[in-house]
This record gives C-alpha cells, sequence and structure tokens, in this order.
C-alpha cells in the first residue's frame, strides 16, 4: 500500500494578529461588510436563477453559466446604478466575487465526481445579518502598511498589535471579526524552509481517542488533555441562560442573551486555543527529534456518528495532524500520509493479517502468526513505519541502516 509523501518546499503561510479599531474604523469596516453581504446574497440569487433557467430552458438554447465573469459584468452594471454600493473598495467586491465563483465550483465539482453528498461542499448559502461575522479579503493593491499600521482601500487606519516581525512582504491581507467581537488581520507571507538538524531517528504516529497519539517512541506519546470535559460545567451553565432568555425568532436578542452568548463563546475560544497550543508545542517536539514521520493519514470525520463523538470531538485529533503536517513543512521533514486500512488489524512484526477486525475494548494485539504481544495502539504505530518504507530499528532513535527516503538533498 502506497503512501503520500509531504513535499518539502517553500510554501505560503498566515501570520494572523490582533488589530485594534477605533470607532470610525469600526463604522467603516461594517459598513464594507453590509455591501460585500449584500454582494454576496445577490450571487447566491444569480446563481440560483441560472439554476433554474437552465432546468426550464427549450430544447436547443445553450446553458447560462454564472462565473466570476458573469459575476464581474454584473458588479459593474451594480456599481454603476447603485452610489452606496459604489462608495465601496472595489478590491474587496472583486475578491468577494472570485471566493464565491471559487467555492460554487468546488461544489460543482463534488456533484460531477458524484460524492456522497455528506462529503460534498455544498453550494454557497446567504450570509444572514445576525449570524455572519464580517470577513474582508484585500489583494496586494488594497492595502498598504506604514508606519506599523493597516491601511485598508477607503480610508479605513487599522492599528496592528505586532506580536511578531513577518518575515516577508504580503501578497494579501483578510480582516475579520471573532465570536467576541475582536478584530484581527492575517496576512498571506511566502515563507522559506527552516532547517533543522539531522538525528538519523524516524518515528510512526497512529491516532486515537483513548490517547490523541500514540508513537513508536513513548516519550513523544501525546495524552488526551480532555479540556472540552473541563469546560463543560461551564458551558451548560451560560448554554442553559441563553436557552431561558432566547427571544422569539426574528427578533435580536435582549442584552442578557447576549451577555451569556459571549460567556459561551469566550469558553470555546479559551478550549479551541488550548487545544491548538497543545497540538503546536506536540508537534514542534515531534518534528525536532525526528528525521522523517510515518502518520495515519486518519479522517475523523466519521466518530461524530458514533458513541464516541464527544470524546473524539474533544481530541482535536483534525487540528493536531494539520499542526504536524505544517510544522514538517516549515522545517524541511519528510511526512508520509499512511492509508489507515486494516492499519490495526496487521502485524508489524511479520505482516500477517488478522481474519477478524479487533473490537475496541481488545486494547492488546496478539499474533497468531509468529505470537508478537504488544500494545494495539503501538503495534498500528510500527505499521506505519513499515508501510512508509521506513526503518522500524529506529523508531527507538537509533542511527538508520541507510539513508532516509525523501531526505538526500
Amino acid at each position: 500500500m502506497t503512501t503520500t509523501p509531504i513535499v518539502r518546499d517553500a510554501e505560503h503561510a498566515r501570520w494572523a494578529f490582533r488589530v485594534r479599531v477605533s470607532s470610525t474604523a469600526l463604522a467603516r469596516l461594517l459598513a464594507e461588510w453590509d455591501r460585500c453581504r449584500w454582494l454576496w446574497n445577490e450571487c447566491c440569487a444569480k446563481s440560483k436563477q441560472t439554476y433554474r433557467w437552465n432546468n426550464d430552458r427549450p430544447e436547443g438554447v445553450d446553458k447560462r453559466t454564472c462565473g466570476p465573469a458573469q459575476l464581474d459584468k454584473m458588479l459593474t452594471e451594480a456599481r454603476t446604478g447603485i452610489s452606496w454600493l459604489r462608495d465601496g473598495s472595489s478590491v474587496v467586491q472583486q475578491q468577494l466575487i472570485r471566493d464565491f465563483g471559487k467555492s460554487r465550483a468546488k461544489a460543482q465539482k463534488d456533484v460531477r465526481d458524484r460524492l456522497p453528498v455528506r462529503q460534498r461542499a455544498g453550494m454557497p448559502k446567504w450570509k444572514k445579518k445576525r449570524e455572519a461575522l464580517p470577513s474582508l479579503n484585500y489583494t496586494k493593491r488594497g492595502f498598504r502598511l506604514k508606519d506599523g499600521r493597516l491601511y485598508l482601500a477607503g480610508g479605513i487606519v487599522l492599528t496592528v498589535v505586532w506580536s511578531r516581525n513577518l518575515p516577508a512582504d504580503p501578497s494579501s491581507v483578510r480582516v475579520y471579526q471573532d465570536g467576541l467581537g475582536h478584530w484581527y488581520c492575517s496576512f498571506v507571507v511566502p515563507v522559506e524552509v527552516e532547517l533543522l538538524a539531522v538525528t538519523g531517528a524516524v518515528i510512526g504516529i497512529d491516532w486515537g481517542v483513548k490517547e490523541t497519539a500514540t508513537t513508536t517512541s513513548d516519550d513523544h506519546d501525546l495524552p488526551h488533555a480532555e479540556y472540552g470535559r473541563k469546560a463543560a460545567a461551564g458551558l451548560v451553565r451560560y448554554q442553559r441562560m441563553m436557552a431561558r432568555r432566547k427571544s422569539p425568532e426574528g427578533k435580536s436578542g435582549s442584552k442578557r442573551y447576549q451577555a451569556a452568548k459571549r460567556h459561551v463563546a469566550k469558553l470555546h475560544k479559551k478550549v479551541a486555543r488550548q487545544r491548538q497550543d497543545t497540538g503546536r508545542k506536540w508537534a514542534k517536539a515531534v518534528v525536532r527529534d525526528h528525521d522523517a514521520l510515518a502518520v495515519e493519514d486518519f479522517r475523523p470525520k466519521f466518530l461524530a456518528r458514533s458513541t464516541m463523538a464527544r470524546k473524539a470531538a474533544d481530541a482535536a485529533i483534525g487540528a493536531t495532524k494539520t499542526a504536524l503536517i505544517e510544522m514538517g513543512r516549515k522545517h524541511g521533514r519528510t511526512v508520509h500520509l499512511v492509508h489507515p486500512a486494516h492499519t490495526t488489524m496487521d502485524c508489524a512484526q511479520c505482516g500477517a493479517r488478522t481474519k477478524h477486525a479487533l473490537p475496541l475494548s481488545e486494547r492488546t494485539y496478539a499474533c497468531t502468526a509468529c505470537g508478537a504481544v504488544s500494545p494495539r495502539d503501538k503495534n498500528s504505530a510500527r505499521v506505519m513505519l513499515v508501510r512508509a518504507g521506513l526503518n522500524p530499528a529506529s523508531a527507538d532513535r537509533g542511527r538508520p541502516d541507510q539513508a532516509l527516503p525523501g531526505l538526500a538533498a
């Protein structure tokens, strides 16, 4: 079974910073967002209109399209006839057209590929005024950095909290607001690979629920931190407050409802940051100590419909896996994504496969062919190394017998 190696090269990364917004800048940002949200909803209406017309069109008449070219023409006509829309920046509005076109094209591709409905991206949806959070994208000609401030098209000036220096000039920026009302800017910056010292060690990583990550090295196992379970009591309290204070449909919530909603958002964000911080620190340690990584290409989405949904979500396997891959790219390590099929049924010693899948309650793997006995997750982690073509003997930081694949200059 083949694996997919992650190529090590220069790439683009997002660097996010907190933004201080004055009352004047806030009013202009919200006005810009109102125009963009209106334009997005117009694109959704145009897409639905085109779809209905194509279904009811007479025979022999060509289909209509609703791509970026048609939407750009619609934007030009709208800006000509509507002064309110013309008062906004054309840069952010054109970028919104491109984003809508990409989202719509991805949804149509999933339909053509006959993917199951649960796996499809879905067509772009309406952005509701009281639910959609502001998000504005600016290309290079729509912003500039001067004296530590961010100048956006339309006369918007923002004060950036520079927690670190940008490695290069950014090519684009996204200004957005989170659920707590805080504003951030995210720059797209080209980054170079920061090579680390060669260690000669490799590692296999298996994802799980009892432990978030089980590796071939006992020192690098990642236990389940259970941040969500620890914050559950506070979430239940504030969610009940929201349920009691909820206003009728169509009306904005009261001040007490909004206060409870902010408490819920604050707890959710705290848990998300704890998971992200733990995952990135663990990923840094793994990448620093190993030259090549064999990672299970695990898709945790199916666990959302199982009895382990809550604990699996609390483990944040997907976010931890993403952090590990990004850290490997950043520091020039070779990351092999191993297909997860039958990894719990194969023996890492002899390669024999059990006739029946092991139940989750059975945590020890015993091979009937060679008699090897080991913890179930540890055996799966060693299987990752075997499938990736790495030397299992080097899993305990021993020197491999030969050069690692993909490490040659």
